[in-house]
């Protein structure tokens, strides 16, 4: 229970990512001013979660409110243990408001739309009744505003991401010459980003500390929350706080960053993280600023330790995607989960939860996936993605499954990139073609097929790998909605070229897979 021992004037919410010991309200201290943390069911609650994902949030939740106190700060912290965190989030809130007698509530934009209405609904509510007033602050964090992309593009255009990039860059000067022109005389090196990875250079040590959150993690089992995944409670790598963050952006930045450019699409069953940063997590809890961290990569390169191409692919992804998607996302809002441009509705195998499929790629994806509560974003596109749309998987079921396992998963940034990018369920809102493959790109950007199960030259025979089969049935299903896509033409040429005996025995297989997805 919580004391109310001093005059609170002010409470100041702070969600579970919004991590960010910068931000202007902890500038100086105001003993009237009480910040609030709150461990709740409603969060672990609303999809079922890798356990990882509970743990690390609630680790650095706990490790910054320890920081606040330590800087003056007054803190209540409300435990997953303790009974009002079974409470809705604005009964706990209302709680606290009146235990303290705080006549003003403060909070942080929130980056998921059902908190942002939950909570401006709430003080309207609470303004309307004369319990207390509020308002709403930046989160101090992100390149652009939440609809401020809205007026980078022309009514009634395509929000295309190359443009969005673009127009990031030169705003905000990245990557640019003296005459205002991109570095290297492009502004996208994409086409070099392509290798496959062979076992040289080596993949580099996982550089980061090692945590006990066993007491937590037992914590979090008593209090009955339900979770998925490996725990890896006794060794734990995630970060706990914004040095240990900055630390893993500095090491990234000289050792690991030279080589993300050429290998960050291939694919291995060797090499778990590769030349991939992990740095997601920090980044969406808002341990860094995506500033920071585009910043540090372009200093990478201007000192001669990076290639150009290896800093701008990276770069990319960082001030073009992750504030593209973003943009899409508060653009879209409310209603874009329930969008199925396809109307596939098979539910997940359940090996999306064991990891225990006979396909080599889509198990070490999956089972990785598990181990660690991550996976790069081929295995997410290309890989897991990849075959839940040639399986007609129901997009809705897929993007809860994203949201719950990864531990960068907030909805902001996994709704579009799962319902637009991977499955193409908005119809082609956000990607310009449907991600899919048949065994060919797989086998090209990895090494899984040389020890599969499956063939990947067979198409419809009993070892015949199921991408194969599935890709062309794909197509042909869709042929209504997909045949005057100018990106894809090729698929129905080739389409056109079969004979139909052998369109039938490709199609047959496929619907035999698609009728047994368990099992494969």
């Amino acid at each position: 229970m919580m004391q109310n021992t001093e005059v609170t004037h002010t409470v100041r919410l702070i969600l579970g990512d919004q991590l960010n010991p910068l931000h202007s309200w902890f500038s100086d201290t105001d003993p009237q001013t009480l910040y609030l943390m709150m461990e709740m069911r409603q969060e672990t609650d609303y999809v079922r979660h890798h356990a990882q994902k509970v743990i690390a949030i609630f680790a650095a939740m706990r490790a910054f409110a320890t920081a606040l106190r330590e800087r003056g700060h007054r803190v209540h912290y409300l435990q997953i243990n303790e009974a009002d965190s079974q409470l809705p989030m604005v009964e706990s809130l209302d709680a606290v408001m009146a235990r303290t007698g705080a006549s003003v509530l403060e909070y942080q934009e929130p980056d998921e739309w059902r908190l942002d209405a939950l909570l401006k609904e709430h003080l309207a509510q609470a303004e309307a009744s004369g319990s207390y007033s509020g308002r709403m602050v930046g989160s101090e964090h992100f390149y652009t505003e939440r609809h401020q992309a809205q007026s980078m593009f022309k009514p009634g255009s395509r929000w295309l991401m190359e443009t969005f990039y673009r127009q990031m860059r030169k705003r905000h000067a990245v990557l640019l010459d003296a005459k205002r022109e991109p570095e290297g005389g492009q502004w996208n090196f994409d086409s070099e980003n392509r290798k496959a990875w062979k076992g040289f250079p080596p993949e580099p040590e996982d550089f980061r500390p090692r945590h006990d959150h066993t007491l937590l993690w037992e914590q979090i089992q008593r209090a009955g929350v339900q979770t998925f995944g490996t725990p890896s409670a006794q060794s734990f790598r995630w970060p706990l706080d914004r040095a240990e963050a900055l630390a893993q952006l500095e090491t990234f930045a000289t050792d690991v960053l030279p080589y993300f450019g050429d290998f960050q699409d291939a694919l291995s069953g060797k090499a778990r993280r590769l030349f991939h940063s992990l740095l997601s997590f920090a980044l969406n809890t808002k341990m860094l600023s995506p500033q920071e961290v585009v910043e540090r990569a372009a200093r990478a390169w201007q000192g001669g330790g990076v290639p150009l191409p290896a800093a701008e692919g990276f770069i990319r992804q960082i001030l073009g995607w992750r504030e593209y998607v973003r943009a899409v996302y508060w653009a879209a809002m409310p209603g874009y989960e329930a969008h199925n441009f396809f109307d596939h509705q098979a539910e997940l195998p359940d090996w999306f939860w064991t990891g225990k499929t006979h396909m080599a790629c889509v198990s070490s994806a999956i089972t990785q996936s598990l181990d660690m509560a991550h996976a790069h974003h081929i295995q997410r596109l290309m890989v897991i993605g990849n075959f839940a749309l040639l399986a007609g998987l129901n997009p809705n079921a897929l993007h809860q499954w994203y949201l719950g396992i990864y531990i960068d998963a907030f909805e902001w940034v996994e709704l579009p990139n799962t319902v637009g990018m991977s499955q193409f369920a908005d119809g082609g809102g956000l990607a310009t073609k449907p991600y899919v493959s048949s065994a060919a790109y797989l086998d090209r950007m990895g090494d899984h097929c040389a020890g599969c199960r499956y063939d990947k030259k067979q198409k419809t025979t009993a070892d015949a790998c199921p991408f194969n089969a599935l890709y062309w049935e794909f197509y042909d299903r869709h042929t209504r909605l997909l045949s005057h896509n100018p990106r894809i033409g090729m698929a129905y040429r080739q389409l056109e070229k079969m004979q139909p005996e052998e369109k039938e025995a490709l199609f047959e297989k496929a619907r035999s897979l698609r009728a047994n997805l368990n099992a494969l």
